[in-house]
């Protein structure tokens, strides 16, 4: 059975890298605003589905961003 990018865990430089952010933000995301990862060993690793739902649903903004009207 082979392994896809979609159903393997991910790297912080890999999840750095799909959200167009800095490393330095995954960890501040982990720290402040829940963001769903698991730590293996002393590393963070990531399920492409639970990151895209976690911003889906609009964890990534500020609280005073989320309040703003479209």
């Amino acid at each position: 059975m082979k392994t896809t990018f979609n159903d393997r865990w991910l790297s912080v430089d890999e999840i750095a890298e799909y959200l167009g952010v800095k490393r330095d933000t995954v960890y501040k995301w982990i720290d402040r605003k829940k963001m769903p990862a698991h730590k293996v060993g002393s590393l963070w690793k990531f399920k492409k589905e639970e990151i895209d739902k976690w911003v889906r649903v609009g964890e990534t903004a500020d609280s005073h961003e989320s309040r703003r009207p479209k």
